[in-house]
């Protein structure tokens, strides 16, 4: 059996947001329910009242609690 790569059918956009407010960031992936790990640089980004991750299909997606700069 042939394993199919995941790869982005729609990649992460530029998202401009508003400091202290929240920011969804969304990516489309080519497989259903797929593993997905969101990153700031190398450190890997895990759920808390800060940053909340959805998955729905396809769709993933990171939103960004009470946005700062260092959010960047």
């Amino acid at each position: 059996v042939l394993a199919v790569p995941v790869l982005f059918k729609q990649a992460l956009k530029d998202t401009e947001m508003e400091e202290g407010k929240s920011v969804s960031l969304h990516c489309e992936l080519t497989k259903a329910d797929a593993a997905v790990v969101w990153k700031k640089g190398e450190a890997t980004l895990q759920a808390s009242a800060k940053y909340e991750m959805k998955q729905k299909g396809t769709v993933a997606e990171l939103v960004i609690h009470n946005a700062e700069p260092e959010d960047a």
